[in-house]
């Protein structure tokens, strides 16, 4: 698996396993073939509530610890100093791990602050490899890099082809935080899974719609984490390392982006 370096030396798989909507013996079944499929980036949050069962999926791979690089997120009700330790206890806990390698804040709400400072120290102790953020937008990311003594070294944010963040993009190259998608195929809202352009590149390769579509954030440098329930998929997932989207093909997803969220109710 390919990874990329992060601003603090840490190395990240650039492509992961997301388990948002996943519970229960469902997720822990699915992390456990994504973990002997290949993956070694399992993403998960507070609020997904499924830490556990990715947990006993993390046991029951039988993989070293060191190999895996396993992501979650401090919620929004754990916002603040005192309250952000509790909650990463408690996920710590319910992942039945020792450290996590990610660490994001969810979320920009709350007492960000407060929050950031005690992932801070949890990094200095070592309980956390790297310390990053989610769903903040450039204002709200130079606002905590005023006060930051660390630097985040992720941004997870909703990235697809129907919203590509081309300025978040060059914002987050520019002070060297590496991006990472969630929703990678949009959850297939607005068509984008039969998208006709899209259709027609993976025809070219002989590839699939949700291929192509992970490749063009692996040729850009985006970290991505799709999620699937359906082994197949899972492994097909793995399989965008032995084609290249040549500039014609860039260009054309290029004139996908809609410039807009595919999901306002989250907004």
């Amino acid at each position: 698996m390919p990874d990329v370096k992060l601003n603090n030396g840490l190395k990240m798989p650039l492509l992961g396993f997301g388990t948002y909507g996943l519970r229960g013996e469902l997720c822990q079944q699915s992390v456990a073939d994504a973990i002997a499929s290949g993956y070694r980036l399992i993403d998960t949050a507070k609020v997904y509530g499924n830490e556990e069962e990715v947990g006993k999926a993390i046991k029951q791979s039988g993989i070293d610890r060191k190999q895996l690089f396993v992501t979650s997120k401090l919620w929004v009700d754990d916002a603040g100093y005192e309250n952000a330790k509790k909650g990463f206890e408690e996920t710590l806990r319910k992942l039945g791990l020792e450290y996590l390698d990610l660490y994001l804040i969810h979320r920009p709400r709350g007492d960000v602050k407060g929050s950031w400072k005690a992932m801070e120290e949890l990094y200095n102790q070592g309980k956390i490899k790297a310390i990053g953020i989610s769903n903040f937008d450039s204002a709200q990311m130079a606002d905590l890099l005023s006060y930051a003594k660390i630097k985040p070294a992720v941004n997870q944010i909703e990235t697809h082809a129907y919203f590509q963040q081309i300025n978040d993009y060059n914002v987050l190259k520019k002070h060297n935080i590496q991006m990472q998608a969630w929703a990678p195929f949009a959850e297939g809202r607005n068509g984008l899974f039969t998208n006709e352009v899209l259709t027609q590149i993976a025809k070219k390769y002989g590839k699939t719609t949700a291929q192509v579509s992970l490749r063009w954030h692996y040729q850009r440098g985006i970290v991505a984490i799709p999620r699937s329930s359906q082994k197949g998929h899972i492994i097909e997932n793995l399989d965008i390392f032995d084609f290249k989207l040549d500039t014609a093909d860039l260009k054309a997803i290029e004139k996908l982006d809609l410039n807009k969220t595919q999901f306002p109710e989250w907004s």
